[in-house]
């Protein structure tokens, strides 16, 4: 059975940083488009960033270029989401998600309906 599993959430000051991790276990990364996608409360969620499965490409929204890196560590069949400078408006549930197939969806930032796999989510809270 397929899991994504991410973490490395927690409650963080402004300017602060945190990395996100998303370890998938019976799926291999690799080959795929990854996503990280995010929910506030009260707010539709979100595609944040995604790594692409051909070149590894990046993408981004634009409220958090500049701020974020997506990154992978193929042996681990991981991939990362580095925040920094972090923002209020930043506070949300994160969450990692893949498509079933291989096609590369990642030529902006992602889209939920392209995605197959979906992780429980790791809360990140930013606020003094």
């Amino acid at each position: 059975q397929v899991q994504l599993v991410e973490s490395g959430g927690g409650l963080v000051q402004p300017g602060g940083s945190l990395t996100l991790s998303c370890a998938a276990s019976g799926y291999t990364l690799d080959d795929r488009t990854v996503g990280w996608f995010r929910q506030a409360p009260g707010k539709e969620r979100e595609g944040v960033s995604c790594i692409s499965s051909s070149d590894g490409s990046t993408n981004y929204v634009d409220s958090v270029k500049g701020r974020f890196t997506i990154s992978r560590a193929n042996a681990k069949n991981t991939v990362y989401l580095h925040m920094n400078t972090l923002k209020p408006e930043d506070t949300a549930v994160y969450y990692c998600a893949t498509p079933r197939n291989l096609n590369d969806y990642c030529s902006g930032p992602p889209l939920s309906y392209e995605m197959d796999y979906w992780g429980e989510g790791t809360l990140v809270t930013v606020s003094s």
